[in-house]
């Protein structure tokens, strides 16, 4: 049997009422000699049911709840194709998004990784808001994220897609990013290797009450998000020491993280200035009117009280 070019790879975790229609998706694309994985982590839902139904469309493997790094790793080692394809189980795509990504690893051999946009979706998969990410970034990447602590207008894990010999040289995904694990992927990838961009929104993001990046900020979520934040800085500087990559990252360079410090300890008019400036030269939004547009409304939004005093200050 010929080997598969593409494997489509999706983890799943109590979304029985989504994941059908992310794999028919995939059954649907145009794209032929593909591969389907998908890991279940632990569900406690009827997920089962709903995978065991494809019978041998797709290779389905259960596993204990270990996070979604686990999952994905488990699909990885059981796949075989050349072009590793990432798809959320709430997620789906569009019938065209594996010929366009294969169509692009072929056009660039010195890419790692290749990501298009998202549509955003209400839970009944009704499209709200304009695709993400609204700013792009192709080519040498690694630069940029050294001045930005890896911070970069960066895609969600059902955009991406990544070549099995980068992976290969990375290894599996830390297992400490049981949420979140493209983290990993948009953080290490551009350092093996150059980052092409589609522009059209090849998949669809479905927003629901499980998503990692909620409308409301309140001080628990700001230090979920400044801790991951902190241990995405850390993981990325093991790696590039482990592989002998001259490039570090600092933490004092990421401006998001420092902007929720700035709202859980609260900030006074010259800290407001001061951050306001600083976000008009931050490397991580190449765009420069959405720099400034982010860097003004985000002064413009910290409070001279602060959600949670007790929070340590900014790392240094």
């Amino acid at each position: 049997m010929e080997r598969p070019t593409l494997s489509v790879l999706i983890n799943n975790y109590n979304y029985a009422r989504f994941v059908g229609r992310a794999i028919d998706s995939v059954l649907s694309q145009a794209e032929g000699n593909v591969e389907i994985i998908a890991v279940d982590d632990g569900s406690t839902d009827h997920s089962r049911s709903v995978l065991e139904a494809y019978g041998n469309r797709v290779k389905v493997i259960f596993q204990e709840n270990a996070g979604q790094a686990a999952a994905i790793n488990a699909a990885v080692g059981s796949s075989t194709g050349e072009i590793l394809c990432f798809l959320d189980a709430d997620d789906w795509w569009a019938p065209s998004k594996l010929s366009a990504t294969a169509a692009a690893f072929r056009a660039n051999p010195q890419a790692s990784l290749v990501y298009h946009r998202l549509q955003p979706t209400l839970v009944d998969g009704t499209p709200t808001s304009k695709p993400i990410p609204r700013t792009l970034c192709s080519g040498a990447l690694s630069s940029l994220l050294t001045r930005s602590a890896g911070w970069w207008p960066f895609p969600l894990t059902s955009a991406v897609a990544v070549r099995r010999s980068a992976w290969d040289a990375a290894g599996n995904i830390p297992e400490q990013f049981r949420i979140s694990a493209d983290a990993w992927l948009v953080g290490i990838y551009p350092f093996l290797g150059d980052v092409i961009a589609m522009p059209d929104p090849l998949g669809f993001y479905r927003i629901h009450n499980n998503n990692w990046y909620r409308p409301t900020e309140d001080a628990a979520t700001l230090r979920r998000r400044m801790t991951h934040w902190q241990h995405t800085v850390e993981a990325t500087n093991l790696f590039l020491s482990t592989h002998e990559l001259p490039a570090r990252l600092h933490l004092r360079d990421h401006y998001p993280y420092r902007v929720a410090s700035a709202k859980l300890q609260g900030a006074d008019a010259l800290t407001r200035v001061k951050l306001a400036i600083e976000g008009l030269f931050f490397a991580g939004e190449p765009n420069l009117l959405r720099r400034t547009r982010d860097s003004l409304r985000s002064a413009r939004g910290l409070s001279r009280f602060g959600l949670d005093v007790g929070l340590p200050g900014v790392a240094k």
